[in-house]
C-alpha cells in the first residue's frame, strides 16, 4: 500500500510539472476516471510526455478542460494533485479560466465560454452522486425481486428499512444537487442545501399531493409542486443564493450578517423557487424527458443504433458527461430511462472487444491489459478498455462500435427499459422493474447484453486483432533533445 501511494505521489508531481507547473493551473476537478484541469496557457502542457507516464491512459482537451485519463484510481491521484496545488474538496469549484477561449471576445467566443461553464456546473452538480444513484437503483431492483419472490413482505420492517435505503438519495436529491451546485459555483453549500430542504419539506409535498395552490391570480393558480427527484430548480437556486448572499454582504453591517443574511436568502430564494422558477423548470424537465421518449418512440431501433455507434467517441473526448444529466433527469422525472438502457450496450461492446484481444493474444502484457479493461467495463467504466487496448489497436474499437450499434438496435426494437443509471454486467439489476420485479424486460436486457458481448468478442477475435499488429504508442518517438532544450 505504501508503494502504491508513493507512485501516486510521484505521478501527481510529474503531471503537474508537465502541464506547466502550478502557475499554469487555475484549478482541477475530477470525474470517475479523469483529472480535469483548468489551465491558463494551453501551449505549455507536454501532452505526449504526459501520455507516456505510467498510470496515464490518455489526454483529452475538450469542454475548456485539459483532461488526463488515469482510470479508477482517479480519486487517490486527485488527492495527491490537490494537496500539491493546495486545493481542498470544498474549494474545487469551477474557476474563471484564462485561456484562448476566454480571450476571444467575439459573440461565438462568449457563447462557447458560457456554454462550457453551464455544462460544467450541471455535470459538476450531478457527477459526485452518480455512483450513489446507481447503487440506490440496484437496491430498488433487488428489493423488487425479494418482494415478488415473497422473501420480504411489503408490510414488514425489513422492507421499510431497505426501501428507505433505496429511496433516500432520490427523496433528498434536491438537497444533494443544491449542495454540489453551490460548491461548483463557489457559493454557500449549506445555505443552498437548506433551500433544498424547504422545497421537499413534508408539508410542501403533502400540499402538492393534495393538489393545493399557493395562491391564485385571476383565473391562474400557482400550484404546489413535488420537488423530490428534481435537478434543475436547485442548480438555479444555488446561483441565486450565491448572487443574493454576495450582494447582501456588500452593504449589510458585519454585526448582523450572521443572522440577517440567512433570513433574507432563505426567504427570498425559497419563495422564488416555490412560486416561479421551480414550476417552470420542473415543467421544462418533464418536457425534455417526454420529448426524448417521443423521439425514441418514433423509431427506437434506428435511434439506438445511431447513438450507440458513436457514443463511445463522446467518451473518448470526455463529452459524455454532458449527456448524463439527461439520464438523471429521465430517472427523476419519469422514474426510468430508455436512453440509458440503449447506451448501456456500448459499455458491454467495449468490454467484449477488450476481452477478445485478451483471449487471442499470446503476449502477457497485452493479455493483462485486455482482461483488466474488460473487467473494468463489466463494472461500468470503459476508459481502461478504450485507452488501454481498443483505441491503441483501432480495430477493436471499431468492432466494439459495430457490436454496440447492433445492441442499440435490439434495445430499441425490444423496448428495453432501465430503472437505474449504471449499465453493463454489474448493472443488470437496473433492468428489474421496481414495481413488478423480474419481467420480460430483464430477460431482453440479458439477451441484448449477451449478443453485444459475443458479437464484439467474435469480431475482434476474427478480424480486430492479431499479434502481428503494432500497438499505437502512447507518444511519438522522442524528439531531438537539443531542439527541445532550445524550445525550453
Amino acid at each position: 500500500m505504501k508503494n502504491k501511494k508513493k507512485d501516486y505521489h510521484e505521478l501527481s508531481k510529474q503531471i503537474i510539472e508537465l502541464i506547466g507547473g502550478e502557475d499554469n493551473i487555475d484549478n482541477v476537478i475530477h470525474c470517475v476516471t479523469r483529472l480535469r484541469f483548468y489551465i491558463k496557457d494551453d501551449t505549455q502542457p507536454k501532452t505526449e510526455k504526459i501520455k507516456e507516464l505510467d498510470g496515464v491512459m490518455g489526454v483529452v482537451e475538450a469542454g475548456g478542460q485539459y483532461q488526463v485519463v488515469v482510470g479508477p484510481a482517479v480519486d487517490d491521484i486527485y488527492k495527491e494533485v490537490a494537496a500539491r496545488l493546495s486545493i481542498s474538496e470544498d474549494s474545487s469549484s469551477d474557476p474563471e479560466p484564462v485561456s484562448a477561449l476566454d480571450e476571444d471576445s467575439s459573440v461565438f467566443g462568449k457563447m462557447g465560454r458560457n456554454f462550457n461553464r453551464f455544462i460544467g456546473i450541471i455535470t459538476g452538480s450531478v457527477m459526485p452522486i452518480i455512483s450513489i444513484l446507481a447503487a440506490a437503483g440496484i437496491i430498488k431492483g433487488l428489493l423488487a425481486v425479494l418482494t415478488t419472490t415473497n422473501v420480504v413482505s411489503e408490510t414488514g420492517t425489513a422492507y421499510l428499512i431497505i426501501n428507505a435505503m433505496a429511496d433516500a438519495v432520490f427523496y433528498f436529491l434536491p438537497v444533494l444537487i443544491g449542495f454540489n451546485a453551490a460548491k461548483r459555483l463557489n457559493g454557500n453549500p449549506l445555505l443552498t442545501a437548506v433551500i433544498g430542504g424547504v422545497i421537499i419539506h413534508p408539508t410542501v409535498l403533502e400540499a402538492a399531493d393534495n393538489g393545493s395552490s399557493i395562491f391564485s391570480l385571476g383565473s391562474f393558480d400557482f400550484p404546489f409542486i413535488a420537488y423530490t427527484y428534481s435537478i434543475f430548480p436547485m442548480i438555479l437556486a444555488a446561483w441565486m443564493v450565491k448572487k443574493l448572499e454576495n450582494w447582501l454582504k456588500s452593504w449589510v453591517s458585519t454585526y448582523i450578517q450572521a443572522i440577517f443574511v440567512p433570513i433574507v436568502v432563505i426567504g427570498v430564494v425559497s419563495t422564488i423557487t416555490i412560486i416561479i422558477t421551480g414550476p417552470v423548470l420542473v415543467g421544462f424537465s418533464s418536457l425534455l424527458a417526454n420529448g426524448l421518449e417521443t423521439m425514441l418512440n418514433m423509431n427506437a431501433p434506428i435511434f439506438g443504433a445511431v447513438i450507440n455507434a458513436f457514443y463511445q467517441l463522446l467518451v473518448v473526448f470526455g463529452l459524455h458527461w454532458g449527456i448524463i444529466p439527461v439520464y438523471v433527469n429521465d430517472f427523476a422525472t419519469l422514474g426510468y430511462s430508455y436512453l440509458s438502457a440503449i447506451v448501456s450496450a456500448t459499455i458491454v461492446g467495449q468490454a467484449g472487444a477488450s476481452l477478445g484481444v485478451a483471449v487471442k493474444t499470446k503476449k502477457a502484457d497485452i493479455k493483462e491489459l485486455g482482461y483488466a479493461g474488460a473487467f473494468s467495463a463489466f463494472c461500468g467504466i470503459t476508459e481502461p478498455a478504450i485507452y488501454g487496448i481498443n483505441l491503441r489497436f483501432r480495430r477493436p474499437f471499431i468492432c466494439a462500435s459495430i457490436a454496440s450499434a447492433v445492441g442499440g438496435f435490439l434495445t430499441g426494437l425490444l423496448g428495453v427499459n432501465m430503472w437505474s443509471i449504471i449499465g453493463s454486467i454489474i448493472g443488470l439489476p437496473s433492468f428489474i422493474d421496481p414495481e413488478l420485479g423480474i419481467t420480460a424486460n430483464f430477460w431482453y436486457a440479458v439477451l441484448v447484453t449477451a449478443v453485444t458481448l459475443l458479437l464484439a468478442f467474435g469480431l475482434t477475435y476474427v478480424w480486430g486483432y492479431n499479434d502481428n499488429m503494432e500497438m499505437e504508442k502512447k507518444r511519438e518517438k522522442p524528439k531531438n533533445p537539443a531542439k527541445e532544450n532550445l524550445k525550453n
